[in-house]
């Protein structure tokens, strides 16, 4: 029986009643389908992405020090040049003009030195951004983070149901349209991406959590900001969801639906892991992909400047 009664509330985060629900599209990309229903237990989730304020605690409390801020191991890297190992992220740049969007290496970059701390590189900081989500995070120091916070990192099915915030098959979190009342319902991409951002929505890059309006479960930032790790190994489709499934890496596999390291025809395991939501550089002529279905693979030990998370808490890790 699926556990949907709300237990003892839990400070800043939100209740998610379980159930059935139609999760994916048959609509929009081919990574999204086929739709299909799942069970879900209920559990609670962050109202927003952990900001940096909130990492900041984290690492001022443990001294960890995250992916972006380590030199690549030369061994993961075999005949590369030693001197380009060093520790850094990547990072958005737009181009001054038009320019093909088959190559994102003309908006994208690895820029040594970036990190949390440094968003854009060297010379940069998180100054006024304590209310931003923390950026540059691998999957593993989202991991670090929801471990020290008696937390985990959702699967992509609770990410799904929560985004969803009780709508049943909606396009977007809010609903149908993709701007309601003439304005974004979130922090993504107006104009032609990615070198014209006229910024309707009052921000060229992250925006300060809980600035745009919550979804029907009170969440806020389902839609933009910043993609959102899940605990799930990507597939190219949901059709490939538990198809040679791996053994575990660990023992603590919850109850919902979750996506173990799938392996391909061939025996290799899927490397990425799945990310949802978009960010604020989803733009509808490039990467509409800021509605709940979408979903996207990332290599879960890179970082960017558009990636952060939130976490969640099951009945059975709060007991």
């Amino acid at each position: 029986m699926l556990l949907t009664t709300a237990p003892t509330a839990r400070k800043a985060m939100v209740w998610i009643p379980g159930g059935k629900y139609w999760m994916g599209s048959d609509d929009h990309y081919p990574e999204e389908r086929p739709a299909h229903q799942v069970s879900v237990d209920g559990f609670w989730m962050d109202t927003h992405p952990v900001s940096v304020a909130q990492f900041r605690r984290f690492v001022a409390d443990t001294g960890y020090v995250t992916t972006a801020e380590r030199d690549p191991d030369p061994a993961d890297f075999p005949g590369a040049d030693p001197d380009l190992l060093v520790a850094g992220s990547m990072v958005f740049t737009p181009p001054p003009g038009p320019v093909p969007l088959t190559d994102y290496r003309r908006w994208w970059s690895y820029v040594p030195g970036a990190n949390w701390r440094h968003p854009e590189g060297p010379g940069s900081n998180i100054g006024e951004r304590n209310r931003h989500p923390v950026t540059h995070v691998s999957y593993f120091d989202a991991c670090a983070y929801a471990q020290w916070a008696g937390k985990a990192i959702p699967t992509e099915a609770e990410w799904e149901l929560a985004a969803r915030g009780g709508l049943d098959r909606a396009t977007y979190v809010w609903g149908g349209e993709r701007e309601p009342r003439g304005r974004p319902g979130g922090n993504v991409w107006q104009g032609e991406f990615p070198w014209q951002n006229l910024e309707l929505d009052g921000y060229a890059g992250t925006s300060p959590v809980g600035k745009f309006a919550p979804n029907g479960f009170g969440l806020y930032d389902m839609a933009g900001n910043v993609w959102e790790w899940t605990r799930d190994h990507h597939t190219p489709s949901h059709a490939d969801s538990g198809k040679n499934v791996a053994p575990a890496s660990n023992c603590c596999i919850p109850r919902n639906p979750v996506q173990e390291a799938a392996v391909t025809d061939s025996g290799e395991v899927y490397p990425r892991r799945t990310v949802k939501g978009g960010s604020h550089l989803c733009s509808p002529n490039y990467c509409d992909r800021y509605r709940p279905a979408a979903r996207q693979g990332h290599t879960e030990d890179a970082s960017t400047c558009h990636i952060g998370f939130r976490c969640v808490v099951r009945i059975e890790d709060a007991a």
